[in-house]
């Protein structure tokens, strides 16, 4: 074989590895740029790095910071690890982001957290946009054990915490849960003697719960329907809010966000915080009011709040409850809204007499616009409960 011969094979070997390789090298810088920018429009805390390296498909952020208060403040965060990165028009894919433990000791006081991971990240080309493309997304984001001591004693702890998304077939809309199980806090270690002395009336020195959380975001009219929002503690009870509104969508979140951002940035200038508070008023009127709901299911915390509150009084919790019967109706009648004043004081004196459950609940026939609640709030209040349909129930 001749040398031109071979050297026309090599070359000719030599193009085609090179078509078949990537026609890129993975950009790691270019990738934390991208989750910065998508963290900026959605009004999240960004985050910097001394280095960024790639080996392959993983891209490690080394000695990063995590930064904010408009860039005043960062907290260290150790190395972030993205793997299983691809690069996807312009955007990014990565499926799973891996943090450090978190371990800070400050004077006598310490805080941990284990564990820390998101999977199925999505890091949109462009965040300026006005549908899920532009939006950053995950599968789940999960937290380990939270730990945190004072004096060498345990104060509180978390033992898990996850928040799980689901984007629909369509991208029109987004499903969202999140759960916050085994919270734990030691209320015994309470310094102030008075806090102390109401925690140990009230059977409070531990408490241990949790809390959970589930909606869905439609993207085109910004329908947010907050279906649970609730707090659950053993022998105390649970709390729930639920809310539905319509209006929030991406150019009212980046609205929102630029708005919160220039009045932080001029704290204390009585002029530019005028103007930022008529602009807030401004994206508020984008908002339509569908629904709320606040409601309280009792765990024993009722008969000891009564029975503290009467010791204090040196009365008892009878006397208490014919007291705040009577009363119920007396400091309604000030509204004159007769229908809210009798929902009210039937729902109180069926709850004090057998504490179960409580319900506020706001369910207009129809989407309510924020303008004509703060209308009616204005210049005739009393109006307000029947403008938002509002119903209140004990025991139901």
């Amino acid at each position: 074989m001749t040398y031109s011969m071979k050297a026309r094979l090599l070359l000719a070997g030599a193009a085609f590895a090179c078509l078949s390789a990537p026609a890129f090298a993975l950009d790691g810088k270019d990738l934390v740029a991208k989750i910065n920018g998508a963290l900026s429009v959605q009004g999240g805390s960004g985050f910097t790095a001394e280095s960024v390296t790639v080996n392959g498909s993983d891209v490690t952020a080394v000695n990063a910071k995590l930064v904010a208060d408009a860039g005043k403040q960062s907290f260290p965060i150790g190395s972030v690890k993205f793997l299983g990165v691809e690069e996807d028009s312009g955007g990014y894919t990565v499926d799973k982001v891996s943090f450090d433990n978190v371990n800070i000791t400050e004077d006598k006081m310490s805080f941990s957290v284990a564990d820390i991971s998101i999977s199925g990240l999505v890091v949109p080309a462009n965040p300026a946009g006005n549908d899920l493309s532009a939006v950053l997304l995950y599968d789940e984001a999960h937290v380990g054990k939270v730990t945190g001591t004072t004096d060498g004693k345990q104060a509180f702890s978390i033992d898990s915490m996850a928040v799980t998304t689901e984007v629909a077939d369509d991208n029109s809309s987004v499903d969202f849960d999140m759960e916050i199980a085994g919270v734990k806090a030691d209320l015994s270690l309470v310094d102030d003697p008075e806090a102390k002395d109401t925690i140990q009336q009230l059977g409070l020195t531990s408490i241990d719960g949790g809390m959970t959380m589930e909606g869905s975001w439609v993207v085109s009219d910004g329908t947010l329907d907050l279906t649970e929002y609730a707090f659950d503690f053993k022998n105390v009870g649970r709390l729930s809010l639920a809310f539905s509104l319509t209006g929030y969508t991406l150019d009212f979140i980046k609205s929102l966000n630029e708005t919160t951002k220039t009045m932080a940035a001029n704290a204390g200038n009585q002029e530019a915080e005028q103007a930022a508070g008529l602009a807030m008023l401004g994206l508020m009127q984008r908002l339509t009011f569908n629904s709320a709901e606040i409601r309280f299911e009792d765990a024993g915390i009722t008969k000891k709040g009564l029975d503290f509150a009467a010791k204090k009084q040196n009365t008892t919790a009878d006397q208490l409850t014919q007291m705040l019967k009577g009363m119920t109706p007396m400091m309604l009648a000030q509204f004159n809204v007769p229908d809210l004043q009798n929902m009210v004081t039937t729902a109180v004196n069926a709850y004090l007499d057998k504490p179960g459950n409580f319900t506020i609940t706001a369910e207009p026939d129809k989407g309510v616009p924020f303008p004509m609640i703060m209308g009616a709030a204005m210049g005739a209040p009393n109006t307000l409960p029947k403008v938002l349909g509002v119903k209140v129930t004990a025991n139901d």
